[in-house]
């Protein structure tokens, strides 16, 4: 299965000092808005997103069809592919695709065994 892109979402309190923390720490604001209280951070090929007010807790991201670069890459595995293999190992969910929609952009959200949110994201 080839989940694309790994990010860590991190859910901060102040993104201004959080975008300066991360900047100390060699990264630099790759993509988002600070106006709209989100940054996407990255140091080589690690990305940190920092989200002000958006979501409680951390989240692990993948995103499907994006190399970590959000450049498209040929060959990968739909979300809606992704959710049907999940979904049969009986995962618990905390969102899910509306199955009516084919192809294109969409997302879910599985748990893992401790309630981590995985978020899976495709874009494309």
């Amino acid at each position: 299965m080839k989940l694309g892109a790994f990010s860590v979402s991190l859910a901060v309190k102040d993104i201004k000092a959080s975008k300066t923390f991360y900047e100390t720490l060699g990264f630099s604001v790759f993509a988002g808005e600070i106006e709209n209280n989100y940054l996407i951070m990255k140091n080589e090929a690690t990305l940190i997103g920092l989200f002000q007010g958006m979501f409680e807790n951390n989240i692990l991201t993948f995103n499907p069809g994006w190399d970590q670069n959000a450049q498209t890459v040929e060959q990968f595995d739909d979300v809606r592919e992704i959710q049907k293999h999940l979904k049969s190992k009986d995962l618990l969910f905390a969102s899910e695709i509306e199955t009516t929609a084919s192809t294109g952009p969409a997302s879910f959200v599985v748990l893992d065994p401790d309630g981590n949110a995985i978020l899976i994201d495709q874009h494309v």
